[in-house]
């Protein structure tokens, strides 16, 4: 029992404010000790605490990448990928305020973070069709995704405008880009191949709009190691297609690959006499040629330009056609007027034509300026130039030159800073004359009285084969040579019997005379006098007049004389 006791006095006391009772004593205050229940939700805080660190840590930037539609795009399933590794997720897609894009909120992850700049490109990887490739069919099975490449490095960014196509380099493939400038494109199209003999080495990754004059200005890649072999004096040429071309050398058909057939393609090189020259830089500007054939053209930039009137229809000659200088190419026809000279009152026709130096191996010694003066010195040594089929096909014209020690001496003179080369007439204006020569002999020739007379002749000649008077002639003639064999086959026999068929034989060919004697005269009035057949038949019927002679006389002969057969003739006159 604890408190204090009342008074003796019966009287109670109040304790006094502040004033402690003497019978007082002092509380004792217990401490609760700490609960170990509590260590649980420390514990959980904790470690939700380190968790939401962790996770918030390991997030990677989020990023905005605006697209013109979101076509295969799924919120918090389609995923960003780099070389196949997936290092970001779309967390969510909405339209921009004036409704124009899409924007796509993606989460990256935290190692490629850092990599996000100013240069990085995003673009969306789903089935592609053109004329130049097939791609991304892959995403048929799998479905779309955004595919990253980080670029080079350089400032951080997190909104970004993401490309409608697939870009044709990446920032790790080694190679350069280059600028080219056309006056057409023709098929060529993003994607369009670039290739260096035959070798397909980059492509075309983009082109501008046309400017003001019409040019185009291309963006090409060529990849490492190709790229060194872009001089500064490389030739690119458009090498869409198919080149078919009729010229003065025959028919050309040119065709770099199957794909350009499709697709289009362009095609470079560089020229022999530049190939010394250092690589191109990246970016550098080249001009874009129509064709191989310009291309080569424009290889010469110190190239003379030269004069030469010729005399004489120029149907054939076109601009582009090759001069040769004894068989070899050593420029091309830049040009062909027509212009009327007052002074001496007749219209001529200049050609305008390219050397090009390079294409001339020159002594040791003897720079290339000096072409001028060594074209001066050839022209004073018979140095000509006259025009030559190039194709019999075609019929287009050639420059052809060539030393002529028979030709007329010729000066070389100026007009402008152009020097006039001095001409001779071509094989072409040669057999025009000779042609032109026969057909006005042909033409005074009379064929049609010679065609007359020769029917004339024909029917003639016709009438006598076929007449009766000839076959039995021949008949007679016939028979009679069968008769003289059996004389012949049967003389040994006996000379009885032959000596009987003698006369028969003579009346024969009496008879035979007198039928070719008749076909003499047939022949004669069909062909006249003095015709070549009246006199071959003259000389036959006189052979066969002696013929007879001679049998007869032999017949005669032989009555007189029958041992002649075995002693001869000889024997029989010594006996006589």
């Amino acid at each position: 029992m604890s408190g204090t006791e009342p008074p003796a006095d019966g009287m109670s006391r109040e304790p006094i404010p502040g004033q402690r009772p003497d019978d007082a004593r002092e509380a004792r205050v217990r401490h609760r000790r700490f609960s170990m229940i509590w260590l649980i939700p420390i514990v959980a805080a904790l470690v939700t605490g380190y968790l939401g660190w962790r996770t918030f840590s390991d997030r990677g930037p989020l990023i905005t990448v605006s697209f013109g539609n979101a076509d295969g795009l799924t919120a918090g399933q389609t995923p960003v990928r780099y070389k196949s590794v997936q290092v970001g997720t779309v967390e969510s897609i909405h339209l921009t305020g004036d409704l124009r894009r899409v924007e796509t909120r993606i989460r990256m992850d935290r190692m490629v973070g850092g990599h996000i700049n100013e240069h990085s490109r995003f673009w969306v990887v789903r089935p592609r069709f053109s004329g130049a490739s097939v791609s991304g069919l892959e995403t048929i099975v799998s479905g779309s995704y955004i595919e990253f490449d980080p670029g080079e490095p350089g400032a951080e960014q997190r909104r970004f405008t993401g490309l409608e196509n697939p870009p044709g380099r990446r920032s790790d493939e080694p190679g350069r880009d280059f600028v080219l400038r056309a006056q057409r494109l023709g098929s060529i199209d993003r994607g369009s191949p670039v290739f260096f003999r035959d070798v397909e080495v980059g492509q075309v990754l983009s082109y501008n709009p046309p400017e003001i004059d019409g040019s185009f200005t291309l963006h090409v890649f060529v990849r490492a190691p190709y790229s060194e072999y872009v001089r500064r004096g490389s030739r690119f040429w458009n090498a869409s297609g198919v080149s078919f071309r009729l010229g003065a050398e025959g028919v050309r058909v040119e065709l770099e690959s199957a794909r350009a057939l499709l697709a289009g393609g362009i095609a470079f090189d560089t020229p022999p006499q530049l190939r010394d020259q250092p690589s191109a830089p990246d970016d550098e500007s080249f001009t874009l040629y129509s064709d191989l054939e310009a291309a080569i053209a424009a290889t010469s930039e110190n190239r003379l330009t030269f004069l030469i009137y010729f005399d004489g229809s120029l149907r054939g000659l076109s601009p582009g056609a090759p001069v040769l200088l004894r068989g070899v190419r050593i420029g091309s026809v830049l040009d062909v007027n027509l212009e009327y000279d007052q002074a001496e009152d007749r219209f001529r026709v200049p050609v305008h034509i390219a050397i090009e130096p390079e294409r001339i191996s020159f002594p040791a010694g003897r720079p290339k300026r000096e072409v001028r003066a060594m074209a001066e010195e050839m022209v004073a040594k018979g140095l000509r130039a006259q025009l030559t089929s190039g194709s019999l096909l075609t019929g287009q014209l050639l420059v052809s030159m060539d030393f002529m020690p028979d030709a007329a001496p010729a000066s070389v003179r100026m007009e402008g800073e152009e020097i006039v080369l001095p001409s001779i007439g071509g094989g072409t204006d040669n057999i025009m004359a000779a042609v032109s020569s026969i057909a006005g002999k042909l033409d005074r020739f009379p064929i049609e009285e010679i065609g007359k007379n020769l029917n004339g002749t024909l029917a003639s000649v016709n009438g006598v084969v076929g007449g009766p008077e000839l076959r039995n002639a021949l008949n007679a003639l016939s028979s009679s040579l069968g008769s003289a064999r059996d004389l012949i086959r049967k003389a040994d026999s006996g000379m009885t019997p032959l000596l009987r068929r003698l006369p028969a034989i003579a009346d024969n060919l009496d008879q035979t005379v007198a039928r070719a004697n008749t076909a003499v005269r047939s022949i004669e009035r069909g062909y006249g006098g003095d015709s070549e057949v009246n006199r071959e038949m003259e000389r036959l019927m006189s052979q066969l007049t002696d013929t007879a002679r001679s049998v007869r006389l032999l017949a005669d002969f032989l009555n007189r004389h029958p041992e002649a057969l075995i002693r001869g003739r000889a024997g029989a006159a010594t006996e006589r």
